[in-house]
């Protein structure tokens, strides 16, 4: 029979960046990533590891799969039981499917969704690999998932209705006046961001403006002195000391 991970939580990322070596050479230089092509994967995809154990994969928007202009981000998947309900059940909520429920391969089913509060999520039921490790304590490692958002009881709401209970290991918190509509202040809509666990934050945030001053500013709506990392093509991550979260 195959393992999954707990349901209901967030459990995977994949990085789509036009910039794939310099991604991985930045990440790799803060945070202590590991980015190598996965030579047991048919598609000889490249993952990313903090310490032992796989976090996420990273994607090429140069590839004609993606439509011209399609900007650097990152895209969660959230662990259901159900894509094909949980999709359902999502739209009788409030949600728009940006693409229906498919099988990727032998990894498993997805389909990505708007939110209504306007954030992206992929509805994920995997088949094997289950994704990032719960209790990891590696340098890095994903501890929860942030949603700030205008409504955030609507986007709470909205998930518990969809999934059926409420999330594991996410926050939704109210955005900062400053970064209403988005979490970063740029006017867009909002989106999901996921909170690190480090050991040493300073050590963090010195590599990190060793790239460029810019790169690490205060976040507010991330939880007690988060910080907000930034990689140079805008791709974001909250950083928290692991005693701190």
């Amino acid at each position: 029979m195959t393992r999954h991970g707990p349901m209901n939580e967030f459990c995977w990322m994949d990085l789509k960046t036009r910039d794939p070596s310099g991604t991985a050479a930045f990440f790799s230089s803060v945070l202590g990533w590991d980015f190598a092509v996965d030579e047991e994967d048919w598609r000889r995809a490249v993952k990313i590891s903090a310490g032992a154990d796989r976090i996420g994969g990273v994607s090429d928007l140069a590839q004609p799969v993606y439509p011209p202009g399609t900007p650097p981000h990152i895209a969660y998947y959230l662990a259901v039981d159900d894509v094909d309900h949980r999709t359902a059940m999502a739209v009788a909520n409030g949600a728009q499917v940006v693409v229906p429920p498919f099988d990727a391969g032998d990894q498993g089913r997805i389909a990505t969704l708007t939110d209504p509060v306007g954030a992206a999520v992929s509805l994920w039921r995997p088949r094997g690999f289950a994704g990032w490790p719960v209790s990891a304590t590696a340098e890095g490692t994903p501890h929860h998932a942030v949603l700030a958002c205008e409504d955030p009881e609507r986007a709470r709401e909205f998930y518990a209705r969809t999934t059926g209970t409420p999330l594991g290991r996410a926050a939704f918190r109210e955005a900062a006046p400053a970064a209403t509509g988005t979490a970063t202040g740029t006017g867009s809509a909002p989106q999901w961001e996921l909170a690190l666990a480090v050991d040493d934050p300073d050590a963090v945030i010195r590599r990190a403006r060793a790239h460029g001053p810019d790169l690490v500013t205060p976040a507010g709506e991330g939880g007690p002195r988060a910080v907000r990392l930034r990689s140079p093509e805008g791709l974001t991550f909250l950083v928290q000391g692991r005693d701190q979260i």
